[in-house]
This record gives structure tokens, sequence and C-alpha cells, in this order.
């Protein structure tokens, strides 16, 4: 499981990982959007919750999580990003699954609002640019021609702040959970993405 603030590259060592290791990683997010387009009973109980824009209640998530991992490709492992969020989703969670290892990325305030606030979107193609890691090659337009980048409103220093304080009040009980039961791992995120997946591959080798 990955813990971490927004901008720590979670997606990133993620990504890496499930490749590597040949197993499915499973973003709480990605379900909820594949749930809600199915049609399904609970999907379109979910839309409705999503459409409001209010959080999920942690029975359906509890519920979509746990079909996920039900599901054949997980049998033999599987990476979580963004599940649990909070201790009383952990404590639920380990009614039906063991974890071996809990990675929490740790990165500094400062390096998330510089990562996130630098991002920049294409509101046509929806290309993704940052203005310091990878900048587009005309300064704030579209490698593609659409004319001007856009910043996300949640990219945006204030919004930034928010998502951090929200973080850290929910994560605090679930990194002392986690920490108690011998499972937590921090990773230095605030290293290259390559020097990061290699932490956690030689923890997972230990």
């Amino acid at each position: 499981m990955l813990l971490g603030p927004p901008g720590a590259g979670k997606g990133t060592l993620a990504k890496q990982l499930s490749k590597g290791y040949n197993i499915p990683s499973v973003s709480s997010g990605d379900l909820f959007r594949n749930e809600a387009a199915s049609g399904s009973e609970l999907g379109l109980r979910l839309k409705r919750i999503m459409e409001k824009g209010e959080l999920v209640p942690d029975d359906i998530t509890v519920q979509i999580v746990k079909n996920r991992l039900e599901a054949k490709d997980a049998q033999a492992g599987f990476l979580l990003d963004g599940f649990p969020r909070t201790k009383e989703q952990a404590e639920t969670l380990a009614k039906f699954v063991t974890l071996d290892k809990v990675f929490n990325l740790v990165v500094s305030d400062q390096e998330v609002i510089r990562r996130l606030s630098g991002r920049r979107l294409c509101p046509v193609c929806g290309a993704i640019y940052h203005v310091e890691f990878m900048p587009p090659k005309t300064k704030e337009e579209c490698d593609q021609g659409h004319g001007a980048l856009i910043t996300r409103d949640d990219d945006k220093i204030d919004a930034i702040k928010k998502r951090l304080t929200v973080y850290k009040k929910q994560t605090e009980p679930l990194i002392r959970y986690y920490s108690e039961k011998g499972l937590l791992y921090d990773i230095d995120a605030s290293l290259p993405p390559e020097d990061v997946v290699r932490q956690a591959r030689n923890v997972l080798a230990s």
C-alpha cells in the first residue's frame, strides 16, 4: 500500500511496481470512475454522490475495493494506491486482506507546492506540462498548437495548501496505525523517480 501527500509521486511508483512485479495497481479513484460508468446499481448510487461533490461513504468504498481484490488478477498480489485513507477504513480492510508492506512517501510541503503549482494543462487535448520539469516549447502554450495552457484550480497554491492540511489530518492516525503494526517503511520521495523506485524495491527484496 502507498501513502503520501498529493504530488509525492504515488502514481509513478505504483506504475513501476505494478509493471515490475506483474501485479495490479488498485487506485480507489479509478475504481470509483469505472464503477460509476458501469451502470450497475452501486455505480448509479456512486455517480449521484460524486455529482454532488460529496465524499464517498466508507461502506461503498470498502465494497468496491473488496470486489476488485477478489478478481483473478489480484490473487497473486496487488498494490493499493489511495485506499485506505482513514484508520477506520484500514481496520475494515484488515478483516479481508493482509498487507505485507506500507510505503510512506515522505516529501516536504515546499516540494509538493513546487511540483503541483508548476503543472500546466492544455484544455483542448489534455496534455500536461510542468514549467520546470517538462516545459512546453513555447512558454505557456501547448506544443500541439492548441493555444494557452491553464493551471487547474486544485493546482493553485491555496488549494494545494488545503489539500495538504486535509491529507495530514486524515493520514497521521493511519501512519501511526501501520507503524505500530511494524508494516510502515518511509520512502524519501524528494529524490528522482528512479531512486524512489529503487528504495521500494530494496524494501521488498528484504
